[in-house]
């Protein structure tokens, strides 16, 4: 895969203003990014801007704590979509990770992802999960990601950059090996075969060796607002 095509251009900051995005929106166009994040009042914009082009709009939902109410994200995310939104960067409830409810975590997720493939619109889009790795044990991290395969998630992704820390090639490793092995059982239980599921690394990532660090760990995408300068050290 062509190396620009690991990244998702992304701009996150809440004082970011029309032409910061305008800006991130040509940059991406310029080196063929694989998206552009934005937070879901800037979708249309972005949809507006990507229009003729093959780059994706990302849109983040629950950023970045997590903690609304499904409904909340839901409604947020068949916005995003409405708006041109054609990939969904939804936060996981962490404080129900916490209380070992599984079975709202995994609802909540399933909720966002039947809005994600069966909209107003007409159309699919993808749908990563933000563990937020920072705050979690090793094992609240495996059954997270465990519970994204169950409830249908396209990705599992590290971290939204805005809490305690961000990715790490640990982590990544941690969550490729145990999405293919939780596809892998899902497989032999059911008999009908899974569609892989992919890691996007996020938080963090400010230069050519800490990202194709994340590559060599598993990552299938990266997040991060540094992108053409990591482009740039790539010669």
């Amino acid at each position: 895969m062509e190396f620009s095509k690991y990244f998702d251009h992304t701009i996150l900051k809440a004082d970011a203003s029309e032409e910061d995005v305008n800006i991130i929106c040509r940059e991406a166009i310029q080196y063929h990014f694989a998206s552009v994040c934005v937070n879901s009042s800037r979708t249309k914009q972005v949809a507006c801007l990507l229009a003729d082009t093959d780059i994706d709009v990302c849109t983040v939902i629950g950023f970045p704590l997590g903690a609304m109410s499904t409904m909340a994200k839901k409604l947020e995310t068949l916005t995003a979509i409405e708006d041109g939104a054609t990939e969904i960067d939804m936060v996981i409830n962490v404080g129900a990770v916490k209380d070992e409810d599984w079975e709202f975590v995994k609802k909540d997720i399933e909720e966002v992802k039947e809005v994600c493939v069966g909209n107003t619109m007409g159309r699919d889009v993808l749908l990563k999960v933000i563990i937020e790795t920072c705050l979690l044990t090793e094992e609240e991290k495996v059954k997270a990601c465990e519970m994204a395969v169950e409830a249908g998630a396209d990705f599992v992704k590290t971290s939204t950059g805005f809490s305690t820390g961000g990715a790490t090639p640990e982590d990544v490793a941690l969550m490729r090996k145990t999405v293919d092995a939780k596809t892998t059982a899902l497989e032999k239980e059911t008999g009908i075969t899974h569609k892989r599921v992919q890691v996007k690394a996020s938080g963090g990532i400010r230069d050519f060796a800490t990202a194709k660090a994340m590559i060599a760990a598993g990552a299938d995408r990266l997040g991060t607002s540094a992108t053409v300068a990591i482009i740039m050290e790539n010669g």
